[in-house]
């Protein structure tokens, strides 16, 4: 089934794309959206759709940051339902929990996940795709907009520690240090933002727990509506891939359920664990492989492979081919 995002993902698109010289309407259409997308912002649209959307315009505009200046510009309204839980809870912790247990409400493709050591927080933020695209455009644009959702609650002068892309840095970085601050870095193993662990329970100064209670009592139809188990499962097997933790029974620990649980709900969705790490293993592979120029060794561990010769048999008997080879023809 295919993950969802409500069509605020594409505030502001309008008028960017009209500024870049681009016809944003024609774009939409190309892509397969609907117009109606453009003006209509609870709008449930395919968000693979949406990347290819943001690629495409950033390619034809020749703008890198094309997602990045969409984000600029954010206000917390354009998560609509999330922004009222959010803008009314207590500390940056509790907002950032709320994100993670919530987020498939705004967009069912995003997986949020939070870090604590060593006073520091690392707030990862990946996108399962279905591999037929980059995601450059969409990472910016969300991660543009966590950024933006923090410097409104933490006040317009914070600054995280540091903000990180797992792809190549464009030529110039100017747009990145004016929405992201200075500290920006590309070719990291995870897309997301480094805080200090003090910030997270900083009081949120505009919190009200009168208007929280009644959020939460307003929005309940729609928080008991989980997404779907299989696009759960998804989100955590992008999470943990890269840190070589995906394995059945650390999914069902995070899950809160037994790896028997796991299989039975993903059988009664027409899929299976083994199949949907197979799928995103696959996309991410792709996208290293033929956008990046990080050596084989790391793409092997990014895949949640303990030896690079494990991963050379698996991308042969995956794509037919060698990894080596395939780098050399997609140049």
């Amino acid at each position: 089934m295919t993950a969802l995002v409500r069509s605020a993902a594409l505030t502001h698109f309008t008028e960017l794309a009209t500024a870049c010289g681009l016809d944003a309407r024609a774009l939409v259409a190309g892509v397969g959206l609907p117009p109606r997308c453009l003006v209509d912002a609870d709008l449930k649209v395919p968000a693979h759709l949406v990347g290819r959307l943001l690629e495409t315009a950033a390619a034809q505009a020749q703008e890198p940051a094309f997602g990045l200046r969409m984000a600029e510009s954010r206000r917390l309204s354009n998560l609509g339902p999330l922004a009222l839980l959010v803008r009314d809870e207590p500390t940056l912790r509790r907002v950032l929990e709320t994100m993670m247990h919530h987020i498939h409400v705004h967009n069912e493709a995003v997986a949020v996940q939070v870090d604590e050591q060593r006073g520091l927080v690392v707030v990862r933020t990946e996108l399962s795709n279905d591999g037929s695209s980059s995601l450059r455009q969409a990472t910016e644009l969300v991660v543009g907009v966590s950024c933006r959702l923090l410097q409104v609650l933490m006040g317009a002068s914070w600054q995280p520690r540091l903000v990180c892309f797992t792809h190549p840095a464009p030529r110039s970085l100017s747009v990145h240090h004016r929405v992201l601050g200075p500290a920006v870095e590309f070719g990291h193993e995870f897309n997301g933002i480094v805080c200090n662990a003090a910030d997270l329970d900083a009081p949120n100064p505009g919190a009200d727990p009168v208007m929280a209670r009644y959020s939460q009592k307003l929005l309940a139809p729609a928080l008991t509506h989980s997404a779907r188990f299989t696009d759960r499962v998804r989100q955590l097997v992008v999470l943990l891939l890269p840190r070589g933790l995906c394995r059945v029974e650390v999914v069902a620990q995070h899950l809160g359920v037994d790896r028997r649980t796991v299989h039975r709900k993903l059988q009664a969705e027409d899929t299976s664990f083994s199949a949907l790490l197979e799928g995103e293993r696959r996309a991410l592979a792709s996208r290293y492989v033929d956008s990046t120029d990080r050596p084989l060794t790391e793409v092997a561990a990014l895949l949640g492979f303990t030896a690079p010769s494990a991963f050379s048999r698996w991308y042969r008997g995956s794509f037919g081919g060698s990894a080596t080879r395939q780098r050399a023809l997609s140049r």
